[in-house]
């Protein structure tokens, strides 16, 4: 990532336009919605009971000096002529036409590269550099699953930022839906290299949960928020090392979202739930 595009000078809530109004595409914004409504309830420690924003407003957020970082504005990348958005009413399985790279969450400003991302000039990612971020015993059989299970592209970012977190972001194409849901490389049981084990994101549930049984609850769409399109993982203490990581997996149409995140010590709640959203608003 250019140190001038890291840099940029722009809003970091800025949303992509809303997708056409179908019942699919309101409920994938229904579950973004509650994502959004989870992430405000960390990050600002308000009472969780919120008004639904609009999808271009900041993402219930407005106290400063929580921990959010700042990206540049966030737009999709042009569709080719003629083809659906990915929530249409045209495109059923939810498949994503642009370019997938286009897709990708850019690094905030203040970022520095992070090489371990093993990324060419275009974006796109090897399987094999993919495969260093799971455990060495775990590679074989998740290389022989992407072959057999329909993988079309990998395209990743990392960036590191000056207080040590590192994050890799990787958007994995598949030929379907159904071999999004097939993969098993994202899930409690992903054996990530370095990393003991996984659990649910304790700060995460724990919002969620009491979102989705307020008495205060006051947005639309809660019940649709069922964690099957965004899981949010956590290492299991005693941490392996020094660092703690985290992961977000987003299932959306034909693409699996990836996004890791390291730190010594631990691992800031409101920048990581904050980078997975955008990244989901992106596939949106």
């Amino acid at each position: 990532m250019a140190a001038a595009e890291a840099s940029a000078e722009a809003s970091p809530w800025a949303a992509p336009p809303a997708p056409p109004k179908d019942r699919r595409a309101l409920r994938a914004a229904l579950r973004w919605t509650a994502a959004v409504a989870v992430f405000a309830a960390v990050g600002a420690g308000v009472a969780y009971g919120i008004t639904v924003p609009e999808r271009t407003d900041v993402p219930g957020l407005s106290t400063e000096g929580d921990g959010r970082w700042t990206f540049p504005k966030l737009s999709q990348p042009a569709l080719p002529a003629g083809a659906p958005l990915p929530q249409g009413p045209d495109n059923k399985d939810g498949t994503h036409y642009a370019q997938l790279t286009g897709l990708l969450l850019p690094a905030p400003r203040g970022a520095g590269a992070d090489d371990a991302v093993k990324a060419d000039k275009d974006g796109a990612v090897p399987v094999d550099s993919f495969l260093e971020e799971y455990a060495p015993e775990a590679r074989e059989k998740l290389k022989t699953s992407l072959e057999w299970d329909g993988l079309r592209q990998i395209v990743g970012r990392g960036w590191t930022m000056p207080d040590g977190t590192r994050t890799h972001v990787y958007l994995l194409r598949f030929h379907s839906s159904g071999f999004v849901d097939a993969f098993k490389g994202c899930d409690a049981n992903a054996q990530l290299n370095g990393v003991s084990a996984l659990d649910l994101d304790d700060v995460w549930s724990k919002a969620k949960g009491t979102q989705m049984n307020s008495t205060a609850l006051d947005f639309p769409g809660a019940a649709y928020f069922d964690g099957t399109d965004l899981s949010v993982y956590q290492e299991m203490k005693p941490v392996t090392g020094e660092e703690q990581t985290k992961v977000g997996c987003l299932r959306t149409g034909d693409v699996l979202g990836m996004v890791i995140q390291s730190r010594k010590g631990e691992v800031a709640p409101v920048p990581f739930h904050q980078t997975v959203i955008l990244q989901s608003q992106l596939l949106s």
